[in-house]
């Protein structure tokens, strides 16, 4: 048997008993078997073992010697973690959607895979934390550990004018940080408001809580405003936390607040490490060969917020570091410069410039990963693009990343995230849709962000979107039109031999031009290539200059891309813009089941012996020019562009000259059902895990 077939084979057993609707029961038992750990076998067990140091019970510490996590087996210095966001499909994250259920399900599936710690951004529903103990209560040996985030509640700091010091928005964090602390350990009750969880939290998950890591990716302007306007501001060193007398504005900010969630917590009789979050945007590292100013214009120090000796918890560096991710990691010479086994890789040199830095504490990537979209937003290091990606080169990418974090002396790794997510959005495909109040409901395959998940969640059909043509003559004998959250599906059975060629065009917004899309199948050649008109080509919304523009601008028909990087400048030479050809459709097969399974894939042949051979598409909804397929909603002309209404789609086959016509008109949606599974090659992310957790 081949390697290809038993890596698939261990996928589909891995995968068979995730595969459930978000609305249904879990069923009895982890879907993907018993943690590893939990089989037991000397120095295995990752049971807490939290010790005492001063009156206060600390089940984990960092500082200059690195992290320490105090389990049965002795200290355990890496901590290989999973991201959980907040939503399902078809909700925002401030709804709160996810039910007792979805908790349980996922994180069985992470204990199985190996993860040994998941973090939240922010204070989930009661049920996360009642799922959470009854997990760890049932796996004692192998139990999750818990490293919890609390968002600002207010991110006015951003917008003109604002500073971090601002009544609302200190306030609102402040506030939000007392109430995490009181949530954790199963002492809150909140009423009701909009982006909040609410309810009565009972169950203290305090045994099992790791770290904390507060905050958010800094705003650059923001961050220069406050350290700007507070440069003189009083400061006062807390109890626990204070700056040291490097400290910015923001830095004593942020050590002002750690400061009082360390007294809650103390106040409880707790101390783990607290850290803030941060990003490559602000890191205290000075990057010459960063190309985007605002990229490397404000740094925000860990170095510079200490704990005092009486927080024996201590902190470390927190940073979510993709290896994409700002330009810096492409140009910069020393991160180039730098090896992993003979080869090049600048992303673990960053990480290594990190760990160089911060010679008080240790660092942990507490974000990383790639998408296992069709659309990219940006190049990446060592071919570790923000999207392209079929599902088995992200899980191996994302195994490699881990193995790259552990190997670079890291604290912890945190791979991002557990499940799709469909309401994100990301710059260069946002322009092309409605805003985000629908965005959630449909599922964009050219947007990266929605495709970071270990675990897929495929939508299934739209109800009564099923139409059917059976034309008495012309090159096809039957046509089926479908549609799902993320694709227009046809299938366009050939009378007699297949056509050299066979196109797709889409009538899409009203107006003179019989056709606004276009796909166009090469069969002889096995090739693909969707196109659109030039009035509509959607990359017009991202350029900020002509020469972001692709080359072919002067044509009547431009080939489907996307823009990764508009034009720049590095030390007076200029960066051409960057464009990803999405638009060049792969062949394959794109049932999850199947041995050969290619997420990526968008068209195939079916050979079907005896009866007529079928052409079979699945179209991206952004390939025909639908800006939300939900509402049956077009982008039209102009920039910005307009959002047109339309009633379906006009739909001609032409096969080597001969065509065909129909309309395509499906319903409109506010829900559509989705199914989960675990993405393609997930059983070599499961392997990183497991080595990392040994």
């Amino acid at each position: 048997m081949g390697e290809l077939r038993r890596t698939r084979l261990l996928t589909l057993a891995l995968t068979t008993l995730l595969v459930v609707s978000p609305l249904s029961a879990c069923s009895a038992g982890d879907p993907l078997g018993t943690p590893p750990a939990q089989a037991g076998g000397a120095g295995a067990s990752w049971a807490p073992a939290p010790v005492d140091v001063d009156g206060l019970t600390s089940l984990a510490s960092a500082d200059a010697a690195g992290f320490r996590l105090h389990t049965a087996a002795g200290d355990r210095a890496f901590l290989p973690g999973m991201n959980l966001g907040s939503t399902t499909p078809l909700h925002q994250p401030g709804e709160l959607a996810i039910e007792a259920a979805d908790y349980r399900r996922w994180l069985a599936g992470m204990g199985a895979m190996g993860v040994r710690a998941v973090r939240v951004y922010t204070i989930h529903p009661p049920a996360f934390y009642d799922e959470l103990a009854a997990y760890n209560r049932a796996h004692p040996q192998a139990p999750l550990y818990l490293v919890q985030g609390v968002y600002l509640p207010d991110e006015s700091y951003v917008e003109p004018g604002g500073t971090l010091y601002d009544a609302a928005v200190d306030g609102a964090f402040a506030q939000e940080l007392l109430d995490a602390s009181a949530a954790v350990h199963g002492d809150l009750e909140r009423d009701p408001a909009p982006g909040h969880a609410s309810g009565i939290w009972r169950t203290d998950v305090s045994a099992w809580l790791a770290a904390w890591v507060v905050g958010v990716e800094w705003d650059p302007a923001g961050v220069r405003r406050t350290d700007t306007r507070f440069a003189d501001a009083p400061y006062t060193p807390g109890r626990y936390f204070a700056a040291t007398p490097a400290a910015t504005a923001t830095e004593r900010w942020l050590a002002g607040h750690l400061d009082a969630l360390a007294a809650a917590e103390s106040a409880r009789g707790v101390s783990v490490p607290l850290a803030f979050a941060n990003w490559p945007t602000a890191d205290p590292l000075t990057h010459p060969d960063e190309p985007s100013p605002q990229e490397d214009s404000v740094g925000v120090d860990a170095d510079h917020v200490l704990p005092t000796r009486a927080w024996p918890g201590g902190t470390f560096a927190s940073f979510h570091a993709y290896p994409y991710f700002p330009d810096f990691l492409r140009h910069e010479e020393r991160l180039r410069a730098f090896r992993v086994d003979g080869e090049p890789d600048a992303y673990a040199g960053y990480l290594s410039a990190l760990d160089e830095h911060f010679t008080r504490m240790p660092v942990m990537v507490t974000e990383f990963g790639v998408p296992s979209s069709l659309g990219s937003a940006h190049a990446g290091t060592n071919g570790r693009d923000q999207g392209g990606h079929g599902e088995a080169e992200a899980m191996a990418t994302d195994a490699a990343l881990l193995r790259v974090v552990r190997e670079q002396g890291m604290a912890g790794g945190f791979v991002f995230s557990w499940t799709d997510e469909w309401f994100k959005r990301t710059w260069n495909t946002q322009a092309h849709q409605l805003p985000a109040e629908r965005r959630q409901l449909w599922h964009d395959p050219l947007t990266n962000e929605q495709w970071f998940g270990v675990v897929a969640t495929d939508s299934a059909r739209v109800p009564d979107a099923a139409r059917e043509l059976v034309p008495e003559e012309g090159p096809l004998s039957y046509v089926l039109a479908d549609a799902d959250a993320s694709y227009l599906h046809l299938d366009l059975a050939v009378r007699g031999e297949l056509p050299a060629r066979l196109t797709v065009e889409a009538d899409t917004v009203p107006g003179p031009e019989a056709a606004d899309h276009r796909i166009v199948l090469d069969l002889a050649a096995g090739a693909g290539q969707a196109w659109v008109r030039a009035g509509l080509d959607p990359v017009r919304l991202d350029a900020t200059s002509p020469g972001d523009l692709p080359p072919d601008t002067a044509e009547e028909w431009h080939r489907y891309r996307l823009l990764t990087n508009r034009t720049l400048r590095l030390h007076g030479r200029p960066l051409p813009a960057e464009h990803q050809e999405v638009g060049a459709l792969v062949e394959g097969v794109w049932d999850p089941a199947a041995l050969d399974y290619d997420s990526r894939a968008t068209w195939q042949v079916l050979d079907r012996d005896g009866a007529d051979d079928v052409v079979r598409l699945r179209v991206p909804w952004p390939m025909l020019g639908l800006a939300d397929p939900s509402s049956r909603t077009a982008l039209g002309e102009g920039v910005p562009a307009a959002a047109v209404p339309v009633d379906g789609l006009g739909l001609t086959f032409a096969a080597d000259g001969a065509t065909t016509s129909m309309t395509y008109t499906w319903p409109t949606w506010n829900h559509v059902e989705h199914t989960e599974r675990l993405k393609d090659g997930a059983e070599v992310l499961a392997a990183a895990f497991r080595d990392a957790g040994r």
